[in-house]
């Protein structure tokens, strides 16, 4: 009896040891829309959670769900955030247009010449002019890829003309602008389409970034590619943000509050700017050894781009005066936040 009685007493106190455990380690839900393969995934989000993991001593860790796996589609994430379907999402707030107008201004074209400081530029903008359009969660990091390039299909794009009849996907509404005034008809849709539309032939080309090249295999779908030359201004670039759902950030104590904010801001930003432009690198290569058509806008070629384009700015500002901001200051800003 004695016996029994002590077996069912350490019984109790190792449910109560797991039990208490359990209560210690907050897990936290990490929703976005990428494949595993992609620098999103396993460059980024993956050694940001083995990072906050080590920092809290087990207290925080993540379970990510990658391409979609909690269901929505990737216009949804950032409302999945807001009200607690994910604890903390990636996702471009652009793919539903509109609802951020302060922040796209970082997806003009030709805007952005280089991705980490731009990445830091854009938190510092942000956190002064767009906390309203994020209400509802905490931004942790804001960020911009490596720049998109124009991926065709079953011909080369050298020239303006070349684009003529073409059908390409945009990824933002100012991206769209800018496939209309290249005199492209533009078809907005979300980076996880575009595979499939390329290779069905809904659409003839694709405004994507090299960096997502290899993990959603562009390069088998696509032949030609048309960039900017090295040092000129990205053709466009995409708003990204790391956000977690406010009320599990205000949940937790003030240690684990200190652990997402050191692994947060601006310094964050700039980290991950720099990881897609560092993963440009093999993106490009994989296309290289497919032989695939890499072309080079040469410098005059690119400025008749830049011109057609050049309105879109004139039209963001005019559009934000609308709104009630002050559209040419936050123009002004955003450029040099960009530098």
């Amino acid at each position: 009896m004695a016996v029994r009685y002590f077996w069912h007493l350490c019984f109790i106190l190792l449910a109560s040891l797991a039990t208490s455990a359990s209560a210690q380690t907050i897990t936290l839900k990490v929703h976005h829309f990428l494949p595993p393969a992609s620098t999103t995934h396993a460059r980024f989000i993956v050694p940001w959670c083995e990072k906050i993991a080590k920092e809290s001593a087990g207290k925080l860790k993540c379970q990510i769900y990658p391409s979609m796996q909690l269901g929505g589609t990737p216009q949804q994430l950032f409302d999945q955030a807001k009200d607690g379907v994910a604890d903390i999402i990636w996702t471009v707030p652009g793919y539903q247009a509109g609802r951020f107008p302060v922040s796209e201004v970082f997806e003009l074209p030709f805007m952005i010449n280089d991705s980490e400081r731009a990445s830091r530029g854009l938190w510092h903008y942000a956190m002064k002019n767009a906390t309203a359009e994020f209400k509802g969660v905490k931004p942790l990091l804001f960020h911009v890829h490596d720049g998109a390039l124009l991926n065709t299909t079953k011909r080369p794009v050298k020239v303006l003309e070349d684009l003529k009849g073409m059908k390409v996907r945009a990824p933002t509404r100012l991206g769209t602008k800018m496939v209309a005034a290249l005199g492209a008809a533009p078809v907005p849709m979300p980076l996880p389409q575009a595979a499939e539309a390329l290779s069905k032939g809904v659409i003839d080309g694709a405004l994507i970034p090299w960096e997502v090249v290899p993990s959603m295999k562009f390069e088998e779908i696509t032949k030609f590619h048309t960039e900017s030359p090295v040092g000129a201004p990205q053709m466009l670039n995409a708003v990204f943000i790391y956000a977690m759902n406010q009320a599990k950030y205000d949940s937790l104590p003030p240690d684990l509050k200190k652990v997402i904010d050191n692994n947060s801001g601006a310094d964050a930003s700039a980290w991950v700017g720099k990881l897609f432009a560092e993963d440009a690198i093999p993106g490009r290569k994989s296309a290289e050894q497919r032989k695939n058509t890499i072309y080079v806008l040469p410098e005059a070629e690119l400025k008749r781009w830049v011109a057609a384009t050049s309105l879109i700015d004139d039209e963001w500002v005019k559009d934000m005066n609308a709104r009630g901001f002050d559209g040419k200051r936050l123009l002004e800003e955003a450029r040099a936040a960009c530098k």
